[in-house]
């Protein structure tokens, strides 16, 4: 029995909408969660983030671990109250980081070990300490197993045995997570872009058991075609009546073909980062505002939109506010970004919910050709 009832309201083929019901409220899926690294969505504030219609935002770890540190974001109340964020809250476990990091980072059976980014001092997180940090110091409402992910490309050997450590590291964390009725603890499918290893790891996992499933290991490189194809079989391995989560994934178009493979929750951080560097998501593709032919366009970005990011600032102004260098530019334009994926997550809902999935997610690849390139 898991601790979030997951309902499933309707399907189009595989894309599937519904609700995961959790103590802190209601998560629509299939759902966008903006990341918020260091107990910050980067630019926003948190009423620019509950405005873009956001249920869910992701903490990070590894980088809230080394600072402020677990243990002080406890005695200050908890993640939640840390960052005044009354939703729900999901963590990551901090492998992606030993990935990313492994010039800094040793592997073993037990943990890994790691020198921190900031100071150079030395950390070891094992299962049970990610499952302490995460659901015990953090507070997060779903809590993901500590994994090991390999970076791109790798073969079998590497990745099968990443695989196998992620399954004992897997069993770990769910016996130090334990039963919980306010927090979910969410497995993570590993195996690279091996059909073989991908099945191999969803049985380890169905094994041990999880209130939800990730899939992780992609979108480090290996690109978008290789990624749909790994996902249109590994997806449907998992099971039909829990949350799926891809991890790490990214721009429109992934989420939308990830939406058609099964998928129910993604994160990342592009909305953001791209808004920090002037390039804007827009229902017609990626635009650079930037660029000279928006001097003097005195056209919103969206007027349609209900972000007044979108709908109350001219493409000119926008612009200037880039050549200027004020920051009020990037702030504007990581709303209008976040604000822009709520608003696709919110549409591919409702054309699951009405079974005209396929005829938007045809649409959106017929208006979206430099996304998809």
């Amino acid at each position: 029995m898991s601790a979030f009832p997951f309902e499933i309201s309707a399907s189009d083929g595989q894309a599937r909408t519904g609700v995961l019901k959790t103590p802190r409220g209601d998560i629509p899926t299939p759902i966008f969660m903006p990341v918020g690294t260091a107990a910050t969505v980067k630019a926003l504030t948190l009423d620019m983030v509950r405005q873009s219609h956001a249920k869910i935002i992701l903490g990070n770890t590894y980088h809230l671990m080394l600072r402020p540190s677990a243990e002080r974001v406890k005695r200050l109340g908890g993640l939640h109250k840390f960052m005044g964020w009354d939703g729900p809250i999901l963590t990551d476990s901090g492998g992606f980081q030993v990935m990313s990091l492994s010039q800094i980072s040793k592997v073993t059976e037990e943990a890994v070990t790691f020198q921190s980014h900031i100071d150079g001092s030395k950390h070891v997180l094992s299962p049970e300490r990610s499952m302490e940090i995460q659901a015990d110091l953090l507070g997060s409402d779903i809590v993901m197993q500590l994994d090991e992910c390999v970076s791109w490309p790798a073969d079998e050997a590497r990745a099968q045995n990443a695989l196998q450590l992620s399954a004992r590291w897997g069993l770990r964390s769910k016996q130090a997570f334990g039963q919980r009725d306010t927090q979910a603890l969410f497995g993570i499918q590993q195996g690279s872009t091996f059909e073989s290893l991908r099945r191999e790891s969803t049985d380890r996992l169905l094994e041990i058991g999880f209130d939800g499933y990730a899939i992780g290991g992609l979108a480090v490189g290996e690109g978008h075609e290789a990624m749909c194809d790994t996902l249109e079989y590994c997806a449907p391995l998992l099971p039909w009546n829990r949350p799926r989560y891809l991890m790490g994934v990214g721009k429109p178009i992934d989420l939308v073909e990830g939406v058609a493979r099964g998928v129910d929750m993604f994160d990342c951080v592009l909305p953001t980062r791209s808004g920090r560097h002037g390039q804007v998501w827009t229902w017609e593709g990626p635009i650079n505002i930037k660029n000279a032919r928006f001097a003097e366009d005195d056209t919103p970005l969206d007027a349609a939109s209900d972000c007044p990011a979108s709908r109350d600032y001219s493409k000119a102004y926008l612009h200037h506010l880039f050549k200027a260098e004020e920051i009020l530019g990037q702030v504007l334009l990581s709303w209008h970004n976040i604000a822009f994926f709520q608003a696709l997550m919110i549409r591919m809902r409702d054309a699951i919910a009405a079974g005209e999935f396929q005829a938007f997610r045809t649409w959106f690849h017929e208006t979206h050709l430099k996304t998809s390139a």
